[in-house]
């Protein structure tokens, strides 16, 4: 066989064979790390409602092994799986009417991790009483709210309120709780709400139409950073309508979009809200979890994607149990971010300016970790207590046909024009918020006048 003359072309592979290195900082989660107490200063998810029963489940949060169950009284626990007095698995528990009781020597431990019982062993030995009076079960609070459940697994002494969005309380919303598991680690799943941009490519484009026509278009981004809200706008001409996209990310995992299904960008949309309320919850640093409700109604998302299908097309474009050779053929987010590994080599990226959501939100949470090391608490989504934290995951379509001018610079400054009426409402009741921004869009939209709301 003739050999090929390569001297004269370029292959760079021999040059680039070793592994960069990953963001130590963002991505390690486990006890002990500085990004995992980070995280557990901020309620999260842990589970479904509807996966807790009073059998015992194993589930992982932050790298720690942990049990969750419902005692006969129906109260939620949250414990530590290992028991303290041998480390048998209290997987394998009865829960009972004060707590859960461990098969092995029969402790009985509450919600709490109060040991309540002991029962091999002489209750007025003074070993026992002082055990009781010294020692619990490592155990977390828990909140039950609208079929997911919150866990605060940082220190009693820092632990915040819980935050109220204004996205939880959506008059005529109905919502629909689901789960999805990555393989991979939580910044790799949380990167992809502040890339607007891909949004064009990987499910309008590289796998054909995943939600509608008008998300090929590749639009005009821009990005904003409120205090611990990021947002990424995607501002597309769709004929004669001009669509604003908003992504919208609060620390550390707070994340909403517009809509998948409902708009198209071929019918007008005032401040539709988001098709998910979703949080990206660390299991350890090379699996996480979305924990989220999707939105259905008027301002969400078509009621007959209300199913398991429909939450997962949703969350990620496609459903999620599909072959390796599916997932080729029509990759969506699962495949995009776990196709990176479990933790992608973050400085071998090479960051554009349509990444600038990722660099700034990442920089932020880089700052958050070290002000915390440094004894510095982070800040929470609430500025006062009681506060309704406002949110502005949205779509907006408007009616506003082609110009005589040039048309890119004009819808981008169509997306400003709405972003700018929104921040300029922050002050508003909550109560009268949404009503008002949907007026504004109106009459920008009939006047044509988008500077002087």
């Amino acid at each position: 066989m003739k050999n090929s003359n390569f001297s004269n072309k370029i292959f760079s592979g021999y040059n680039q064979n070793s592994l960069p290195n990953i963001d130590e900082l963002l991505a390690k989660t486990n006890p002990g790390t500085p990004g995992g107490e980070y995280l557990r200063r901020y309620w999260h998810p842990v589970a479904l409602t509807s996966e807790i029963s009073e059998t015992p489940k194993e589930i992982r949060i932050l790298g720690e092994d942990l049990v969750v169950f419902l005692t006969s009284k129906k109260e939620i626990g949250l414990v530590h799986k290992a028991c303290p007095h041998r480390r048998a698995s209290l997987a394998f528990g009865k829960t009972e009417d004060r707590g859960i009781r461990c098969c092995y020597h029969g402790w009985l431990f509450s919600t709490t991790g109060e040991i309540l019982e002991t029962p091999g062993e002489d209750p007025n030995s003074t070993q026992a009483q002082n055990l009781k009076k010294k020692f619990r079960l490592g155990a977390y609070p828990v909140i039950e709210f609208n079929g997911l459940v919150f866990s605060y697994l940082g220190p009693m002494d820092k632990i915040p309120e819980f935050p109220n969005y204004d996205a939880f309380q959506i008059p005529g919303n109905t919502t629909r709780p689901y789960r999805i598991e990555y393989n991979c680690n939580w910044i790799q799943v949380l990167d992809a709400i502040m890339d607007p941009v891909h949004t064009s490519f990987l499910h309008g484009q590289s796998s054909g139409i995943q939600f509608s026509k008008g998300f090929a278009e590749v639009g005009e981004i821009d990005f904003f950073e409120r205090g611990i809200q990021y947002l990424g706008s995607n501002t597309r001409r769709i004929n004669d309508n001009i669509w604003v996209r908003v992504n919208e990310l609060i620390l550390p995992n707070f994340t909403q979009a517009g809509a998948a299904f409902a708009a198209d960008g071929t019918k007008t949309r005032y401040f539709g809200r988001s098709s998910f309320t979703r949080w990206v919850v660390p299991v350890d640093d090379h699996h996480c979890l979305a924990l989220a409700w999707a939105n259905f109604g008027d301002r969400g998302d078509p009621i007959e994607y209300n199913n398991k299908e429909g939450c997962e097309r949703i969350e990620s474009g496609e459903i999620m149990d599909r072959t390796f050779e599916e997932k080729q053929k029509s990759p969506g987010d699962a495949e995009a971010v776990e196709g990176m590994g479990y933790i992608t080599a973050h400085k071998g990226e090479h960051l554009m300016p349509t990444d600038q959501g990722i660099m700034i939100y990442r920089r932020r949470i880089r700052k958050l970790i070290k002000s915390l090391q440094e004894g510095k608490e982070p800040p929470q989504p609430q500025k006062k207590k009681g506060e309704v934290v406002k949110t502005n995951g949205q779509d907006t379509i408007l009616r506003i046909p082609k110009r005589n001018i040039n048309d890119r610079k004009f819808i981008k400054s169509i997306g400003n024009a709405v972003m700018k009426m929104q921040f300029e409402l922050d002050d508003m009741l909550i109560e009268n918020r949404d009503d008002q921004i949907i007026k504004n869009l109106l009459k920008m939209e009939k006047s044509g006048n988008f500077k002087d709301l």
